[in-house]
């Protein structure tokens, strides 16, 4: 590499045009081998791993096998997202700025409604139309609701192999892994099969949806081997001790400790030793219920973590806002100043994960946190009201916050 770098600048220096194209239309070639052979490498083992059967003999080699699957996607999703802030390679991203307080983001099918959808949300001018890929790049809109700030991305539609760049695929799903939810958006009048389609490419670019990151304790150690251990009443699927190594071994590493704490697979085990994965909540958003009949949306109702609406009607927008704001798990903080009423009208709005009173200091502002002594809190999280609580105190939903700052 040092050497093609010092013939570049030496033929650019001579204005050698000609050899720097041509160094400049290898180094693209040698790209979009690598990248083509990554891919072939991928279809190889996907067929490898539908023709192995699944017992006991065989869980070592499925593990080896899904560790080098996901070995080969980070290289495809990392050579396809680079010199783009949109994640697009060499394309343009459409990446928006980030504001309000959550991001919600609209995946699906081109023409399933999400652009109509949006527009009754928010109000935005998104272009609707009744032909496919309208939308070709990110609309960004945003709606109040009990007092947060909701950004909504209407997002151009994902065809089949979007993790692998088909589509501008990767760009599109780039963005949603910035989302703190993620709105899959279907047409009931389209095969049920495309719920696990879009699912399929989420999770092939990393993105596991409504679950929780596994309770498994992976630490590296300079010597010892592989401490192996699993906690009691813990179930592991389809893996085992010599399962562990060959994954571990997969990934070079040869002295570690792993416990297991919780019901875990070899995908929970790969997805920690990789560690760039976005455990993210989804709701599946059934658009055009006006076109079937209540029997078939009874059938509907089956589908978990879903909500009926009709968007070019407005049906059922109010519900499907409801339980955005459940999957979100926001909590509102009123403030209160000293010997006046709380402000009910603009809370501060908290994500549910980081509810502690220093989170709740540094969202107000950074300089704040240094200064403060003590707080007196009202409501669900303190058993008398008011009742002193210091930083680390985590606060509820609703709850009325004073702070009383150093003197000096």
């Amino acid at each position: 590499r040092t050497q093609w770098l010092k013939s570049l600048l030496r033929w650019r220096e001579k204005g050698d045009a000609q050899r720097f194209f041509v160094f400049l239309w290898a180094t693209a070639n040698e790209k979009a081998s690598l990248n083509m052979s990554a891919l072939t490498k991928i279809a190889e083992i996907e067929a490898e791993m539908a023709r192995t059967q699944k017992n006991k003999a065989t869980n070592s080699h499925l593990g080896l096998l899904k560790a080098k699957l996901a070995k080969l996607r980070a290289q495809v999703v990392s050579e396809g997202t680079k010199g783009s802030g949109g994640g697009g390679g060499a394309q343009p991203g459409f990446e928006v700025s980030k504001t309000g307080d959550a991001r919600v983001g609209l995946i699906g099918f081109p023409s399933v409604g999400k652009s109509t959808l949006l527009n009754k949300m928010t109000g935005s001018a998104s272009e609707v139309a009744s032909y496919e890929f309208t939308t070709l790049t990110c609309v960004p809109g945003v709606f109040n609701y009990k007092g947060a700030k909701v950004q909504l991305l209407d997002l151009p539609g994902i065809i089949e192999g979007a993790k692998d760049g088909k589509g501008r695929g990767k760009q599109v799903i780039s963005v949603a892994y910035s989302c703190s939810l993620i709105l899959i958006v279907l047409d009931v009048m389209k095969p049920i099969l495309h719920k696990r389609k879009i699912e399929y490419e989420l999770e092939g670019f990393g993105i596991r949806l409504n679950k929780q990151p596994p309770n498994i304790v992976f630490k590296k150690r300079e010597k010892g081997g592989i401490a192996f251990s699993v906690a009691p009443g813990v179930i592991l699927k389809d893996l085992d001790e010599e399962g562990v190594q060959s994954i571990l071994r997969e990934y070079k590493i040869a002295n570690a400790q792993v416990a297991f704490r919780c019901n875990a697979s070899a995908d929970d085990l790969i997805d920690v030793l990789e560690g760039n994965r976005k455990y993210c909540p989804a709701l599946y958003v059934m658009n055009k219920i006006d076109q079937i009949t209540i029997e078939e949306l009874d059938i509907i109702a089956e589908v978990p973590h879903h909500v009926p609406i009709c968007a070019h009607h407005e049906w059922n927008l109010d519900g499907l806002i409801e339980v955005m704001w459940k999957y979100m798990s926001l909590l509102r903080i009123y403030t209160k100043p000293r010997g006046q009423i709380p402000d009910y009208t603009a809370p501060v709005i908290l994500p549910a994960c980081k509810n502690s009173m220093a989170d709740f200091c540094n969202r107000i502002h950074r300089s704040l946190l240094p200064q403060f002594k003590v707080a007196l809190v009202w409501g669900m999280s303190v058993k008398h009201n008011p009742q002193r609580c210091g930083k680390e105190h985590e606060l509820a939903d609703e709850d009325v916050v004073q702070i009383i700052k150093k003197v000096g």
